[in-house]
């Protein structure tokens, strides 16, 4: 599932689109010892505007379009759809329109028995429909009949009491110490998964999408051990991967130049497929020939596809994820943040024999903790 295709089923995650519909809403409140305290499946129908509104704005937030980092597709495994298996509850689930509480429950405790999560949590499930209008060769929309994807949509959200703090009171028309005891659950899930996935405009039964509001450190249980699938690196794994895969090949020969042109590299990857709607990647041949491309001798890079199939296994890296923003110059009491625009003017040299960091400067007049300072 691509960017276009998410933003495509998150546009029209509204009632105003015309083509959606949201219809039944599955609920479970979870305890911090992990006892399911409540659950109940409500027809979107008959609910209030207010809650229907809280509902649809919790669960857009797991349709995030930052594809590959956010909101990563996974494959079940062959044994994910036998009976009692990940897939399996998924799908009957599904077929159900949420109307078979003995799946539900299924779902729940599947959840509930598999998720490593630290403290209360509420599981919101959506059984919703899409009608999928094609177009014909002259980009109007096409008379055949329009193909509906029906899916069901999880949102994980923690629940916590807020913080005590003072309140006026307007009866004792007073500045007070409150002590809040209710749990708020929130309205921003920490984790959540699209299931089937959308993919060129069809239901995909075999894959699902799993979100996650923290990047950097994912649920893994919900992925391995909630869905049953195999874990891919989070973006910042990725980036550690890389970073390992240059200095176990490049050795010695790794120095500021070298670094700079192998992001530009990369960046370039990046802006030549930036219209692509799949997720460009770089594998241990792409990144072969970049290294190549940049100078790295052939007698180092005989060793590239050992090292990399050790750090990476056979998995692709995600191109933007390995892609620096700005170089960072670290050295014990120093740091230098240099921006992409102004990499080239910065050098390192050795200078009467003293390793130097070298920077041009067009304009001779700098600031110093905000105060201009002329350098002759």
């Amino acid at each position: 599932m691509n960017k276009k295709e998410t933003a495509e089923i998150k546009k029209n995650f509204s009632d105003k689109s015309g083509f959606f519909i949201m219809e039944k809403i599955l609920t479970g409140f979870v305890d911090a010892d992990k006892n399911l305290l409540y659950s109940n499946i409500s027809s979107c129908i008959t609910m209030s505007e207010e809650d229907h509104s809280v509902y649809e704005d919790t669960l857009k937030k797991v349709l995030n379009t930052n594809v590959g980092k956010s909101f990563i597709e996974y494959e079940f495994p062959n044994e994910a759809y036998e009976e009692g298996q990940a897939q399996d509850i998924l799908y009957k689930l599904l077929k159900s329109e949420l109307k078979d509480e003995e799946a539900a429950e299924n779902f729940l405790h599947m959840i509930i028995n598999n998720i490593a999560y630290t403290g209360p949590f509420t599981v919101i499930t959506a059984y919703c429909s899409y009608t999928i209008r094609t177009k014909d060769k002259t980009d109007e929309y096409s008379e055949n009949a329009d193909e509906v994807y029906r899916y069901l949509l999880t949102a994980i959200c923690p629940a916590n009491t807020s913080n005590d703090g003072f309140v006026f009171d307007s009866s004792s028309n007073e500045i007070m110490k409150k002590m809040n005891t209710e749990l708020i659950i929130s309205k921003a899930p920490t984790d959540g998964f699209l299931y089937p996935v959308f993919s060129n405009r069809s239901p995909d039964v075999n894959h699902v999408m799993y979100y996650t509001k923290n990047k950097s450190k994912p649920n893994i249980s919900i992925i391995e051990n909630v869905l049953g699938c195999s874990f891919v690196m989070s973006a910042d794994n990725e980036k550690a991967s890389f970073q390992t895969i240059l200095k176990s090949v490049v050795g010695d020969d790794l120095d500021y130049t070298l670094i700079k042109t192998v992001n530009d590299k990369i960046q370039e990857v990046v802006e030549e497929n930036k219209n692509d709607t799949d997720v460009t990647v770089i594998d241990d041949k792409k990144l072969h020939d970049i290294l190549s491309e940049v100078g790295v001798s052939n007698e180092k890079l005989v060793a590239l596809e050992t090292v990399y199939e050790k750090s990476c296994g056979n998995a692709p890296l995600t191109a933007s994820n390995l892609v620096e923003t700005k170089t960072v110059l670290t050295s014990p009491g120093i740091t230098v943040n240099i921006k992409p625009s102004a990499s080239d003017k910065v050098r390192t040299s050795v200078v009467d024999g003293r390793r130097c960091l070298l920077i041009d400067l067009d304009d001779p007049n700098i600031e110093i903790n905000g105060l201009p300072v002329s350098l002759n």
